[in-house]
């Protein structure tokens, strides 16, 4: 399955969400994001997904980076896309919590297994 994820930094501090109870993955730290739609880009993914999950338009850039890691149940093919947020207030749906943390601050939260890769380019790149 090929699902994107939002890389958003601001002020030096990259966003990321916990996963609410109930929820696959509850109470683990992930960049925002889902599933591609067919036909769908990553980038045109990440935008609807934004809006969908926090509520917030944003402009997608480049691919950051891209994972494959194989969960019980399946392989998440991860997409990571830069985005620039358009709107500074997020209302949360599937999450619990947001944060912007420091990017070398990203490997002492619980992250969901296919995220750490990604967390790792973006401490490379930023931290």
């Amino acid at each position: 399955m090929k699902v994107a994820a939002a890389i958003a930094i601001q002020a030096g501090k990259v966003l990321v969400t916990r996963r609410a109870s109930g929820e696959r993955l509850a109470g683990m730290w992930e960049f925002p994001g889902g599933k591609l739609e067919p036909g769908e880009t990553p980038q045109q993914c990440i935008v609807r997904e934004l809006k969908e999950e926090l509520d917030v338009h944003a402009v997608a850039g480049e691919i950051m980076a891209e994972t494959i890691y194989e969960y019980v149940g399946g392989v998440i093919h991860l997409v990571a896309v830069e985005v620039t947020l358009l709107d500074s207030v997020l209302r949360l749906s599937v999450h619990d919590k947001f944060q912007w943390v420091l990017p070398q601050d990203l490997r002492a939260l619980e992250m969901a297994p296919a995220d750490i890769p990604i967390a790792d380019e973006i401490i490379k790149r930023h931290g």
